[in-house]
């Protein structure tokens, strides 16, 4: 197939699972075209069925906000027409969804009619839901691009039944999940990578997120100084947002500025995960908790929110643990526990490996995006 791929190219769960879906669906034999402002942060290196195709947004006086919207939806009938794409595949329901309708509709009027009818697929991640379409101004028109869509996936089923009852809907929702590169997510880290970041005789807790309010940074502090009264240890937290100052600040009004290290945005995070003892993730919600999975592919023990679909990834009692968002006692105590007792942390750290493998391999999850673009492709076109 000659698929579209459009996302935000940023760092976030939506443009990693993108960017790495179009890499592996090229893998697979399949011909790959990026449209986006800008190109995905994990593109890197030259791959021959993998293109990208920039969207230029003109910023004429008369426009007090560069119209994105309309500029995507141009280049997405550019690139269908002249590439001549089968399926076209949007993740975040807005503005993504609404280019690609409005993209369908101009190659359906050319010619009178006779281009070939683009299908798209819409991939709700959860911020289109939970945040954007809670919107008032936003609501109705995320509504009617996901009803508007060929096809829609949710990467969890705790997404899927929110969207169900946020909207009004006609369009079926299908449930893939995210997923994980067994070979590049594993646990694979030399000593001096460890103790470039942390001494031999310290703990090394990770938190890796975009440090906006939702993720709870400063839980994710009081966390660790509760841990840190009884080990010693260190804290790493991974990203950048808005929140970073709130978790400096309650660094040192904790007493533990000096054991928390900011190593601010990172690419490349597998590395990180390979030195980690235990993930701290007690987010207000989370759709599905790619970080999570990351991490337990690295055999990394999971401590996290019972919210959204992180139960679906993590499980409970066994790769992870999950408490309520406000229980930071509890999840204190059970880090505590975890990292004093090597034995239970070892089959805590098999146990997420397994899970993340067994569940949400990319060779497992990818074929049912490949037989999902089939199912839609195959459907006669709606009127």
């Amino acid at each position: 197939m000659r698929i579209g791929m459009t996302c935000y190219p940023s760092a976030g769960g939506s443009g990693v699972v993108a960017t790495e879906l179009g890499r592996q669906l090229e893998r697979r034999g399949h011909v790959i075209h990026f449209i986006s402002y800008d190109q995905p942060f994990r593109l890197h290196d030259f791959t021959r069925n993998v293109s990208y195709h920039q969207v230029e947004v003109p910023t004429y006086p008369l426009f007090k906000y560069p119209p994105y919207l309309l500029a995507l939806a141009n280049k997405m009938a550019e690139v269908a027409l002249y590439e001549q794409l089968d399926i076209l595949h949007v993740h975040y329901a807005i503005p993504h969804a609404a280019s690609a309708y409005l993209a369908r509709q101009m190659l359906a009027s050319r010619n009178k009619g006779r281009a070939r009818r683009l299908r798209f697929v819409t991939t709700l991640h959860g911020t289109d839901i939970t945040l954007v379409g809670s919107e008032p101004s936003f609501s109705e028109m995320v509504a009617f691009t996901i009803n508007q869509s060929d096809g829609v996936t949710a990467v969890s089923e705790s997404l899927r039944l929110e969207t169900m009852e946020t909207f009004s809907l006609t369009r079926e929702i299908v449930t893939i999940p995210n997923f994980i590169d067994p070979d590049e997510y594993r646990r694979e880290a030399s000593p001096e990578d460890r103790r470039a970041l942390a001494d031999d005789d310290e703990k090394l807790i990770l938190h890796v997120s975009n440090f906006r309010p939702v993720k709870r940074v400063d839980a994710v502090v009081q966390i660790f100084a509760r841990v840190a009264r009884e080990i010693k240890a260190r804290l790493l937290m991974v990203g950048d947002g808005p929140d970073l100052p709130l978790a400096r600040r309650e660094a040192e009004r904790l007493g533990v500025a000096d054991r928390v290290t900011f190593l601010g945005q990172q690419e490349e995070v597998a590395g990180l995960f390979s030195v980690a003892d235990l993930l701290l993730l007690p987010s207000e919600k989370e759709s599905f908790g790619l970080v999570a999975l990351e991490a337990m592919a690295c055999g990394v023990p999971v401590i996290a929110s019972r919210v959204g679909g992180l139960p679906e990834v993590v499980g409970d009692k066994q790769a992870g643990f999950l408490y309520p968002p406000e229980r930071v006692d509890r999840m204190a105590k059970k880090a505590a526990q975890l990292l004093r007792d090597e034995s239970k942390h070892r089959k805590a750290a098999i146990a997420a490996r397994r899970r993340a493998i067994g569940q949400f391999s990319a060779s497992r999850i990818v074929p049912q995006y490949e037989e999902f673009y089939r199912r839609v492709l195959a459907r006669p076109p709606e009127v």
